[in-house]
């Protein structure tokens, strides 16, 4: 038996030597030309070498598989590796009875078995196990039964198999743990470094927050909200309202005189805005909207010429307009509070009211109304008289030193004003708020008791009706200068034809009855004669001479010039409603 185990080892040398590795010459020892049981046994020492010094778990199955005939007569059948729980088959393995063997070697279930091969009488599925349990299978078949020392060398084999397959994966996992714990070392120091900028982000976040949360508790205002971004950006930073009147600058280069707006490009810039989320770019500025509850309140921007904004620049900005927005709705709020009490007060003094009441609530809201008063009607055809044009007549009656209390009806705005408006200053300035002069502006006449303001409105509205159908449609119209207009058209009423007749012949009345005199007869004689001296002094029966006396003192008395054509008109006209309406002298 010995010499038939020797024979075979001679005859495979070749293959032993063909199955070393490139290169291996060295390494892997050549099997000496079998003799004995001790040579063959020196060839198992000589691969339990060459096995330990592969470091490849499939290799070492290669070897194994290749030289089997070392310890006896046996053919290696099949071999597998266990990989991540399944038993991978060699590359080594046949196909001629590679299923059947492969499903027993499974039903052994990681324990040793007998194996079935056709032709071979004896076959055995052999474990190789280590330390951490099953690392392969070696099937082994012999055309004959093998003796006691042949098992013995084929166990020998096995565990020598199962122990470089050990050192392998030991290898293995030595190498993968240190790629694993480079990798993790790698990972943690990003994440330290992705930390260490996570913490200074929020630190600064922090920072701007706290700040921003002191600068609105501080009630500052917007000016403290713009000094304290100026201060953490570097930039200049400024304040509009929705319209792109500047509100608050701090920092250097503030335009002066501030840029007037356009009302058209302002509403496409805000839209632009409105549609990005963060801040926008739009030329040198970088602009954020202050819309807590989606109105639009005002705009917050810094001025970044060369482009240096960067991710903090953003941040300290989208806090400071979160600061903002509340400072800007306490200051909407109050206004929208203080335009409720104007509109009560001035709604109650259009109705009439009783005095008492009307002087504490005007203290209440800070104006003074025991001054003489104007009523003001201002009508723009292209906007409706809704909350935001109120607001708008109010904030242009603001801007020309206009103080007044506010109201608005169906399709006008009332302002009842202290003083007697300038004949262009808030036309023109409402021009410049709506972007258009298509509107119209009447003025009252003085009004020194509340008493008379319902009827001071409806003389705006006269004078807003007369100059919205004369040929110049839009401007402003008082009513102190409508002359005869104010009695013809609608609603003319008695009072205001005596109103009429006291203001051009109330002088020449008052004279008649002090010194007992016939000025205003004498006035409408002349009118009733065509302005012909003879046939007037004629129906007087005075002389010429005293008639040309008479009409000059009626110049130096009422300050009228009977030359002048629209005085000469207003005055023929008074005289006959004194004498027809009002019954003449008495």
């Amino acid at each position: 038996m010995a010499d038939s185990r020797t024979h075979s080892l001679y005859h495979r040398r070749s293959d032993w030597e063909g199955s070393l590795p490139r290169g291996s010459a060295g390494r892997y020892p050549r099997p000496p030309a079998p003799t004995s049981a001790d040579h063959a046994l020196r060839d198992l020492v000589a691969l339990s070498r060459a096995l330990f010094d592969t470091p490849d778990e499939g290799e070492i199955l290669r070897l194994a598989m290749d030289h089997i005939a070392a310890a006896g007569p046996y053919r290696a059948e099949a071999g597998y590796l266990k990989v991540g729980g399944d038993l991978v088959p060699s590359q080594r393995n046949g196909q001629t009875h590679a299923s059947a063997v492969g499903r027993r070697v499974g039903e052994l279930a990681g324990q040793d078995g007998p194996v079935a091969v056709p032709g071979r009488p004896w076959g055995r599925a052999l474990g190789l196990r280590g330390l951490e349990g099953l690392h392969g299978y070696l099937v082994v078949t012999s055309r004959s039964r093998p003796t006691e020392a042949e098992r013995s060398l084929l166990a020998t084999l096995v565990r020598h198999t199962a122990a470089a397959l050990s050192v392998a994966f030991a290898h293995r996992r030595q190498r993968e743990d240190a790629l694993e714990l480079h990798r993790l070392r790698d990972q943690r120091a990003a994440l330290q470094r992705q930390l260490i900028s996570v913490v200074a982000e929020l630190g600064y976040q922090r920072a701007v927050h706290a700040l921003m949360a002191d600068v609105a508790a501080s009630s500052g205002g917007e000016e403290a909200i713009t000094r304290a971004l100026h201060g953490l950006t570097g930039l200049p930073a400024l304040v509009e309202d929705r319209f792109g009147r500047l509100r608050s600058w701090t920092g250097p280069s503030r335009p002066d005189p501030y840029p007037e707006p356009d009302p058209v490009r302002q509403d496409e810039m805000l839209h632009a805005v409105a549609r990005q989320a963060g801040p926008v770019r739009i030329k040198d500025r970088l602009i954020t909207l202050i819309r807590p509850h989606g109105e639009i309140l005002g705009v917050l921007a810094l001025v970044d010429a060369r482009d240096e904004a960067d991710e903090h620049t953003v941040l300290a900005l989208e806090h400071a307009a979160t600061s903002l927005a509340p400072e800007l709705t306490h200051l909407r709020n109050l206004a929208e509070v203080e335009l409720r009490l104007h509109r009560e007060l001035v709604d109650d003094l259009l109705a009439g009211t009783d005095e008492a009441s009307a002087y504490a609530r005007s203290e209440a809201v800070g104006h003074d109304l025991h001054r003489s008063h104007y009523v003001v009607v201002v009508q723009w055809p292209n906007r409706s008289a809704d909350d935001s044009f109120a607001q708008t007549v109010g904030r242009a009656a603001s801007a020309v030193g206009m103080r007044s209390l506010l109201t608005r009806r169906s399709d006008h705005v009332v302002l009842v004003a202290d003083d007697r408006p300038h004949a262009r200053a808030l036309y023109e300035a409402l021009a410049r708020e709506t972007g258009t002069r298509s509107g119209t502006i009447g003025v009252s006449a003085p009004c020194d008791s509340l008493d008379d303001i319902p009827h001071r409105y409806q003389e705006a509205q006269r004078a807003l009706e007369v100059r919205r159908h004369s040929r110049e449609h839009y401007g402003t119209t008082f009513f102190d200068e409508l002359g005869l207009y104010r009695i013809l058209g609608p609603g003319t009423d008695y009072r205001e034809l005596e109103t009429f007749v006291q203001e051009w012949l109330g002088q020449l009345i008052d004279y008649d009855s002090r010194h007992h005199a016939t000025m205003v007869e004498t006035l409408s004689r002349y009118f009733d004669c065509g302005g012909n001296y003879d046939e007037t002094a004629d129906s007087l029966a005075i002389h010429r001479s005293t008639l040309r006396y008479r009409l000059q003192r009626i110049r130096d008395i009422s300050g009228n010039d009977l030359a002048n054509v629209e005085d000469r008109l207003n005055l023929q006209v008074a005289t006959r409603v004194w004498k027809i309406v009002l019954g003449g002298p008495g």
